[in-house]
């Protein structure tokens, strides 16, 4: 993980997102879109033999990707000085996952979602042994997924489905019982590019 961060910068210009698998799609003009930032954490929880990635499943209460599987995180606010304290402030908020057990190691290219966010990918390592408190307003669950199973291709699904009459493909990664689908599989598929293809 802690290469990633010593990695050199993408070349200028070069933007991940959605768009990468929906090339043309008109919702993904990047030229003319208005993005909202936001950030999240992938915490990379540090079981020794076995890293593992840390999801939530959001509140199937709230009006925005009900029910889906995602990252802590969330926009950033005018009075957060960067990127890594938003996803370490939604982080806590959402989860309640403390500072103390987490170390950044560095952040991801941003991501350009289809829903209008430019969000910025904080790679961590998590260390074991915290207790979470999940905000039930925010969080329905959270849970682990192997490392290696998110990073081995063959379970890297393409799929796509009707949005407003046009066909949208994005990436799937189903894994007991949990759909890790959309801008979160973006997100995974593009620290597997990174770090293993």
């Amino acid at each position: 993980m802690r290469a990633l961060a010593q990695s050199p910068a993408e070349a200028p210009g070069q933007v991940y997102g959605d768009h990468r698998f929906n090339p043309g799609h008109p919702r993904l003009a990047l030229e003319t879109m208005q993005l909202r930032p936001a950030a999240v954490l992938i915490p990379v929880v540090d079981h020794g033999d076995e890293a593992t990635v840390l999801l939530t499943k959001r509140s199937e209460t709230l009006r925005n990707h009900t029910g889906q599987v995602a990252f802590p995180g969330g926009r950033v606010d005018a009075t957060d000085p960067t990127p890594e304290y938003t996803a370490l402030r939604e982080t806590q908020e959402e989860i309640g996952l403390p500072d103390k057990f987490i170390d950044v190691v560095g952040r991801m290219p941003d991501y350009v979602s289809g829903s209008g966010y430019l969000i910025s990918p904080v790679l961590s390592v998590v260390k074991p042994g915290f207790r979470l408190d999940l905000n039930p307003q925010e969080v329905d669950t959270a849970f682990e997924v192997p490392l290696r199973f998110l990073m081995d291709p063959v379970n890297h699904r393409r799929d796509s489905r009707m949005w407003n009459d046009l066909e949208w493909y994005f990436y799937e990664m189903p894994y007991d019982g949990q759909r890790i689908w959309g801008v979160t599989a973006g997100i995974i598929r593009t620290l597997y590019e990174r770090l293993y293809a």
